[in-house]
């Protein structure tokens, strides 16, 4: 994972720290962002696919910022679909323990 540059408070509850790595990211904490992505999913295909452990959530930024993404716009790529399963995959086999299978 990339070095955070510095660090500035939550711009939702202000009580946080959140590690900033670039100028354009919205400073969110954890908890406020766990909180947006409680909103139901009424595509079955998605709501599948977003069916993953609230860990994985909570370790990996990335895929908290997909699946707002879709919550807030409706749909998502081809390359957001697969980079989000990718992402699912390689942090399940570093769970288990295993090599994930290309």
């Amino acid at each position: 994972m990339a070095e955070a540059k510095y660090k500035q408070r939550c711009a939702i509850c202000k009580n946080n720290m959140v590690e900033m790595f670039s100028r354009q990211q919205f400073p969110i904490c954890v908890d406020c962002q766990m909180k947006r992505l409680e909103e139901p999913i009424k595509d079955p295909v998605m709501k599948k696919m977003f069916d993953i452990p609230v860990e994985f959530y909570k370790k990996n930024y990335f895929l908290r910022k997909i699946k707002e993404s879709y919550i807030r716009f409706g749909s998502l790529t081809e390359k957001q679909v697969e980079a989000f399963k990718k992402t699912v995959k390689e942090m399940k086999a570093e769970k288990t323990g295993k090599k994930p299978e290309k």
